[in-house]
């Protein structure tokens, strides 16, 4: 028997494969370490929040297995449901009740009353910066704010797991770098472990301790975000001739240096570098011998969206598939 206090989250060879479609997910491997924030990184319909349900008890798995808390979630689900709190895509909000109506009534469902519902009530919406907002209805709210509030009541049982399924889409920069902040100091000063889906690579970079990236329903890379970009080892060098006429001049001298990738921009020519001391001034002189004259020279550093492009063939952003994004929105209709 494990330990009531095991904080850890762990899947093996997790299948759920949805009627008349591929499989949503497809056998994924893996271990998220207590007090540990996980980033799950993948375009919209990959399997993201498919895995969430399951782990969360939502939707049962096709086939293999998985334990958070050291709780089976197939047959122990109430005892995963004690111990996790989440706030998925679609927040569950009455649009007219206040904020701290809300609380009042999630204490309630959790069995907090008295002088402990108000105090945990007053702490939640301070943290999550809503207390001058605390009794205004939810109609009101902003997209943030009703993010913010739902983070609030996923913690008011002082959950060991918190599951956030891309809980930052659609916010703008103000209010995601809050909601980060409240996240890094569960994990770190509260020892929290935060299983976290999105679709941004800067809040992979920032927040995570180590990423998932899934594909299609199949982890295709996992380690922290240093080591997956390691595995990229060299930059990438972009350049836009002055002339479009040079564009094909431009790729030949470039590809000297390494092999030739998808460009950032329209018109641009990039390769990924063959060394990783790539020397900058030496690619300069071989264009300059060439006379090709440049309008736009760059170096980009290996990113977590080159290791998803390494491992698939596409960049990870707007390559979304609406066919499997249906299927994973299957479980919040139930």
């Amino acid at each position: 028997m494990k330990s009531p206090l095991d904080n850890s989250i762990e899947a093996h060879g997790l299948v759920r494969e949805f009627k008349k479609g591929p499989r949503a997910v497809d056998g994924i491997d893996l271990r998220v370490e207590a007090g540990e924030i996980y980033g799950f990184l993948g375009p919209n319909g990959a399997g993201k929040s498919t895995t969430v349900h399951i782990l969360t008890t939502l939707l049962p798995p096709t086939a293999g297995t998985a334990t958070v808390a050291g709780y089976d979630v197939v047959k122990e689900g109430p005892k995963v449901r004690k111990a996790i709190g989440a706030a998925l895509q679609e927040a569950a909000l009455d649009p007219f009740l206040t904020g701290r109506e809300h609380l009042r009534l999630q204490t309630a469902m959790h069995g907090i009353t008295g002088d402990e519902r108000q105090r945990r009530s007053d702490e939640l919406l301070t943290r999550v910066g809503l207390t001058e907002a605390a009794d205004r209805k939810i109609k009101g709210y902003s997209g943030g704010m009703k993010r913010r509030l739902d983070l609030a009541l996923a913690l008011v049982h002082r959950p060991r797991i918190l599951f956030l399924d891309e809980p930052t889409t659609g916010l703008d920069i103000q209010s995601r770098t809050a909601l980060w902040a409240e996240v890094g100091r569960l994990a770190k000063e509260e020892g929290v472990t935060v299983f976290l889906t999105t679709q941004y690579l800067e809040e992979a970079d920032v927040l995570a301790d180590r990423v998932g990236i899934i594909d299609h329903g199949k982890l295709v890379a996992q380690g922290t975000p240093e080591q997956l970009k390691a595995e990229i080892a060299c930059s990438t060098v972009e350049a836009v001739p002055a002339e479009s006429a040079q564009r094909g001049a431009l790729a030949s001298v470039l590809e000297q240096f390494g092999e030739q990738t998808t460009g950032f921009g329209p018109g641009s020519v990039a390769v990924q570098l063959a060394d990783s001391d790539g020397n900058l001034a030496e690619i300069v002189r071989a264009l300059d011998g060439a006379g090709v004259v440049l309008s736009q020279l760059q170096i980009h550093e290996p990113t977590l969206d080159d290791v998803f492009l390494a491992k698939t063939g596409r960049h990870l952003e707007g390559s979304g598939d609406e066919q499997e994004q249906e299927q994973e929105h299957e479980p919040a209709r139930a």
